[in-house]
């Protein structure tokens, strides 16, 4: 594996990190790149060099949580839903600037989407209308409503300011999950 330059990686962190403060500031649209480098503390170029411009920069860091959702959800794979969904609410407590900006102040309704697409297929995995209480029922309906209704649920909780710990929310929405699915 190569070694990875650990300067590079404080760069990219300090740009995401003045990108996420900025996005939690104002809109995306009115954002520039120099807002970015000024809050980040390096040169506009320093920018360009790990990025093509800010959407680049946007879909980069979506991408990134939502692989970092999906090796979470694989590692879980074996676990009931209530202690699977522990683990996704603490990654979503300890990322909170993100998804706090992402969905709970509407600053990307890209990732909304995105992520909403992402449950959508990690829910389509257990999901089963051919017995229990989905029986009869369209897989794709089953699928998109408790997708919907989990992002529905974490931006709740993430508007909310996180009324209940990570634990806490998830022995509910686990159990819920347990219910319809």
């Amino acid at each position: 594996m190569a070694k990875v330059d650990r300067r590079i990686v404080r760069t990219q962190e300090a740009i995401k990190k003045a990108f996420l403060e900025l996005m939690s500031e104002k809109s995306f649209d009115s954002m520039t790149i120099q807002d970015i480098s000024y809050r980040a503390n390096i040169n506009r170029a320093t920018v360009y060099l790990h990025y093509l411009d800010k959407f680049d920069l946007l879909d980069k860091i979506i991408e990134e949580h939502i692989k970092n959702m999906s090796d979470l959800c694989e590692a879980e794979a074996d676990m009931d839903w209530i202690e699977s969904t522990v683990h996704c609410m603490e990654y979503l407590a300890n990322n909170y600037l993100f998804f706090s900006t992402m969905l709970a102040s509407g600053g990307a309704p890209y990732f909304r989407s995105r992520f909403v697409q992402h449950n959508i297929e990690e829910f389509k995995k257990d999901v089963d209308v051919t017995k229990g209480k989905n029986s009869g029922q369209n897989e794709d309906v089953v699928v998109e409503f408790v997708a919907n209704a989990y992002v529905g649920v974490v931006e709740w909780w993430l508007k909310n300011g996180m009324p209940y710990p990570p634990q806490e929310i998830a022995q509910k929405v686990g159990e819920l999950l347990e219910r319809n699915l």
